[in-house]
């Protein structure tokens, strides 16, 4: 069965949802397939509606725009499914809504930061890789946009490797209910 990604905002309706926003440049490459890898993570975990995934990007570009159709193809040929993605740029008063804020790269970092309005919302600021012990002392996740589908495929590979390893982190945090 395909695994699949809605496009969905931070939504304050959903009050007990750990929410996390993934940032790239324009939202149309790196963002979009880590949310759709990290949605598809909390699903098979059965925490749809406790998890809630989103993505953006720090630029306006693209807003509006479909997933790089590289971008879609790389994760189609690993069984996701990216075709309802709609790029989206990051606003400063998402902070209020969201537990955490993933960024891809240091730029990344470094503008969501700066975006933030207080300490409290600095700190819900990480690198993904960072959650990732085996890419110790490597901060980003390289940009596919000017490259080839290969770069996309590998891309999507270190974004898969480094989403499981943030899950793994935030999982034990929401127990599951006993079976009835």
């Amino acid at each position: 069965m395909p695994r699949h990604a809605e496009e969905s905002a931070p939504e304050k309706s959903v009050s007990e949802a750990f929410r996390i926003c993934v940032v790239c440049t324009g939202n149309i490459c790196r963002s979009p397939m880590a949310e759709v890898v990290l949605r598809d993570l909390v699903d098979r975990a059965g925490l749809s509606g406790r998890v809630v995934v989103t993505s953006a990007g720090t630029g306006d570009w693209h807003v509006g725009e479909h997933a790089d159709p590289r971008t879609v193809e790389a994760l189609r040929a690993r069984g996701y499914d990216g075709s309802a993605h709609r790029a989206r740029q990051f606003e400063g008063a998402w902070f209020d809504e969201l537990d955490l804020v993933i960024a891809l790269d240091r730029s990344h970092e470094r503008v969501l930061r700066s975006w933030a309005r207080t300490d409290e919302d600095k700190q819900k600021v990480r690198l993904l890789l960072g959650f990732d012990p085996d890419y110790a002392g490597r901060h980003d996740v390289p940009d596919p946009y000017y490259s080839d589908a290969a770069m996309f495929d590998s891309v999507l590979a270190m974004i898969e490797h480094s989403s499981a390893a943030l899950f793994r982190q935030i999982e034990p945090a929401f127990p599951r209910s006993p079976a009835l």
